[in-house]
């Protein structure tokens, strides 16, 4: 019983350390997955151990060596959606954003449509001249900006001033015609060459999108189809992280992460869902039947307060057939206790 109170990973820990780093810093969260050590974790920064979950661990003193079994999280930091403009095709982006767990700011120089970006569920809005508002954001490797304003004139405002900035995308509303015209003027006025050549625009997925709405969708796919060619782990979600921070009443947790993929299982390697004693679920590791024997011997496994685990969910079988379980993939999941 003592053994197993040990292994619990104190998260909170985790996450401060996470947040201590440099924001620019290469960050990993290497997860032990042998017997012995099955949980135990080390955060590497850089190339550098920089927090351990037990200090005396042979595995966190030798993470780097990486000669036992592990399993790595690549963290990326917050995705930001920076949107320029407040119009008809801002308010789907908005809300879209908001569902794809991203951090969003809008940038809107009219009052009402600043008002119309707030209700949508926008976490921060500069209504303000745009110049302005992009002063004061920063950009990182995983900023995405999109200008989508009510004329040409302040698109090639903003697309000016981004250009200096560090980012994971850029994308511009516009005809090509409209579009050309305005990097030819920015080149002139000396913008770097190839950062305007990475522009995507007309912004978007091509799908053949008319209104707002279908606008919005090709943008935030077009924003999914960048983000997943970086091939980073999932990490930690706001909402898990927010569960995990606060007490909330809901008894034991336990943390079950996607380790191992094959197939065409409903979720990819990095996966996470937050499962408490009540049954209470934050995130999904797929859904149906699989979900479910997860959520099962998660609760068995606080019931008997036992150690982390890995159970393997195998939906190529003939009964998950029956079950209605087409996916046809399987998946290994760490099971893990938490403090």
């Amino acid at each position: 019983m003592a053994e197993a109170k040990k292994r619990k990973c104190d998260m909170r820990a985790l996450f401060a350390a996470i947040d201590a780093c440099d924001v620019d810093a290469t960050k990993q969260v290497v997860t032990s997955l042998s017997p012995e050590h099955l949980g135990e974790k080390c955060l590497v920064a850089d190339g550098e151990i920089v927090w351990t979950s037990h200090a005396e661990s042979e595995f966190c003193k030798n993470a780097l060596e990486k000669e036992e079994s592990c399993f790595c999280d690549t963290l990326g930091n917050e995705k930001r959606l920076v949107i320029c403009g407040g119009g008809h095709v801002s308010i789907p982006v908005i809300r879209m954003g908001q569902m794809i767990g991203c951090h969003v700011t809008v940038l809107e120089d009219r009052p009402k449509f600043a008002d119309a970006a707030r209700r949508a569920g926008a976490d921060e809005v500069y209504c303000e001249p745009f110049k302005d508002g992009l002063q004061k954001i920063e950009g990182d490797a995983d900023t995405y900006f999109i200008i989508v304003t009510r004329g040409h004139r302040y698109d090639e405002e903003c697309l000016e001033e981004i250009v200096k900035k560090r980012h994971a995308y850029i994308g511009m509303i516009g005809s090509r015609r409209r579009v050309a015209l305005v990097k030819e003027h920015l080149l002139e006025r000396g913008c770097d060459k190839n950062v305007l050549n990475e522009l995507y625009s007309p912004i978007g997925l091509n799908i053949g999108a008319e209104t707002p709405e279908e606008i919005a969708v090709a943008i935030i796919a077009e924003i999914i189809e960048v983000k997943n060619k970086k091939k980073r782990t999932y990490g930690f979600s706001k909402e898990i992280r927010k569960a995990i921070e606060n007490d909330t009443g809901h008894g034991q947790k336990v943390l079950a992460t996607i380790i191992e993929r094959k197939g065409s299982a409903p979720q990819g390697i990095g996966v996470k869902m937050l499962i408490f004693e009540d049954g209470t679920c934050v995130g999904t590791i797929g859904g149906g039947c699989m979900e479910a024997g997860v959520l099962e011997k998660a609760r068995l496994l606080m019931a008997m307060e036992g150690e982390a685990t890995i159970c393997s969910v195998d939906l190529m079988n003939a009964d998950a057939g029956e079950e209605g379980m087409v996916c046809g993939g399987a998946v290994k999941v760490l099971l893990e206790p938490l403090a």
